[in-house]
């Protein structure tokens, strides 16, 4: 049977050059995910509401222009013609304002924003997380699903061998038509059961296009099991300090704590300075004035209609659900690691289980074919061994990828599975270049803006 099984896998892997291995895998899916690429344009977009925030410290300058043309027919007098006059003139004005104080409000928006891209980044590590195991997923299924398409070929193989010497006993009148009825009906039991495996072979590999992005070649055996945590303590105190899904929560509880000063602020007055100047010009004429003004405004709320009690205790009733939101994230990470672990131990220990039974049912196989052919067993017994054989091998394979993806899916919980931590050879998307690039807010017409956009081309987004 063994040299069947490894005639059948070699008849049906594709050709070895296309071979890849699980870091291949992990590595085309993290590249080719666009997923990954929507979350990291949300970040990006998150980075702007911080340089949004920071232009509001800065002055804002802007400009007016207009032509006008007026007509006018004008009488002074009961015994005078009306007269007719035609002006054209053009004005020019420039103006400018600069918030000089509002109670911390702008500054804290900034603080609050930088929170919100922190928060946005933990996200998008989640997704990054998600993403690589799916792939793991994937790449164990078209494996394991391979192995059971060779196993079940396999098997038909051999319950055919078995049909024929039935038939070949059955000539020489050693066993009934009722043995030939059976492993006739085993070996259709047989069939039916490759095919199912094939159709299953077939579902894998679309599902690991889906995940990697690219159709499986011939995939490799994984490399050892990953190591995780020696206890779930342990594994459980690495989760709380590093899962994304904490260190997220963690963010947006700040970002909710500066709300409700946020919102205090607003009670407060602001005091901004305005400046501009202007200068209109009469056509066919001397006529003009320019001006010029500069001033200090102060205001403030005196009454609203309850608006803005009304958003303070809103704001603290978020800052209340962001706390207990982080409460219940970590508990629920807490629980997932727990469950995660048990699952790993659970999956290990079937694994092993799962192998020891191949190897007795091997045994039992070998040793009740040999006394089938002294006689001392009908072919039913044969049949039987046979199966219970194919039963604990193809387990065994359900096992081993169970084990497997129990590992991957613990370093998930524990806020571990990410191309840094795997040490994957790809280019790592840098969270932080594009927040370094917009953070002080700089203008289209700035040499840091100008930086900015060819940065913008080179990623294809502009």
């Amino acid at each position: 049977m063994a040299g069947g099984l490894a005639m059948v896998m070699a008849v049906t892997a594709p050709v070895l050059a296309n071979a890849e291995n699980l870091a291949d895998a992990l590595a085309s899916a993290y590249n080719n995910s666009g997923l990954l690429n929507q979350y990291r344009a949300v970040l990006r977009a998150a980075d702007e509401d911080v340089a949004v925030a920071v232009a509001a410290l800065r002055p804002v300058v802007g400009w007016t222009g207009s032509i006008d043309y007026v007509k006018s027919r004008a009488r002074t007098s009961l015994f005078l013609p009306a007269q007719t006059s035609e002006t054209r003139s053009a004005t020019l004005g420039i103006g400018a304002e600069l918030l000089l104080w509002d109670g911390g409000k702008s500054v804290l928006t900034i603080d609050a924003k930088r929170e919100a891209v922190l928060a946005t980044r933990e996200a998008l590590i989640g997704v990054e997380q998600n993403i690589l195991l799916q792939a793991v997923d994937a790449y164990m299924s078209v494996r394991s699903a391979s192995e059971t398409v060779a196993l079940r070929q396999n098997n038909v193989r051999v319950i055919t061998e078995e049909l024929r010497a039935a038939k070949d006993r059955f000539d020489v009148g050693e066993v009934t038509r009722t043995d030939v009825a059976q492993a006739e009906a085993r070996l259709a039991a047989a069939q039916s059961a490759f095919a199912q495996a094939q159709g299953d072979l077939v579902t894998a590999r679309e599902y690991y296009k889906a995940a990697v992005g690219a159709n499986p070649g011939s995939l490799t055996p994984p490399p050892a099991v990953p190591a995780t945590a020696k206890s779930m303590d342990e594994a459980k105190l690495i989760a709380v300090r590093t899962h994304p899904d904490v260190k997220q929560a963690q963010h947006e509880a700040a970002a909710a704590e500066l709300a409700v000063q946020i919102t205090r602020a607003a009670l407060k007055p602001t005091i901004s300075l305005s400046a501009g100047y202007s200068e209109k010009n009469v056509f066919d004429s001397a006529n003009f004035t320019h001006a010029g003004s500069i001033g200090l405004d102060i205001s403030g709320p005196i009454y609203a209609g309850g608006k803005v009690a009304a958003l303070l205790r809103q704001s603290i009733a978020n800052n209340e659900a962001a706390r207990a939101n982080l409460l219940v994230t970590t508990q629920s990470v807490e629980r997932e690691v727990g469950t995660a672990f048990s699952n790993l131990k659970v999956a290990g220990a079937a694994r092993n289980a799962f192998d020891q039974q191949v190897r007795a049912a091997t045994v039992a196989f070998r040793g009740v074919r040999e006394e089938a052919t002294l006689g001392a067993r009908t072919t039913l017994d044969v049949l039987n061994a046979e199966q219970e054989l194919l039963d604990a091998q193809a387990s065994l394979i359900a096992a081993r990828n169970s084990e497997y993806v129990a590992a991957y899916k613990l370093l998930q919980t524990m806020g571990l599975l990410t191309t840094e931590h795997l040490k994957l050879n790809v280019q790592r998307y840098d969270a932080s270049a594009y927040y370094d690039q917009v953070k002080y807010a700089p203008s289209m017409l700035s040499k840091q803006g100008r930086q900015l956009d060819r940065v913008l081309q080179g990623m294809g987004k502009k």
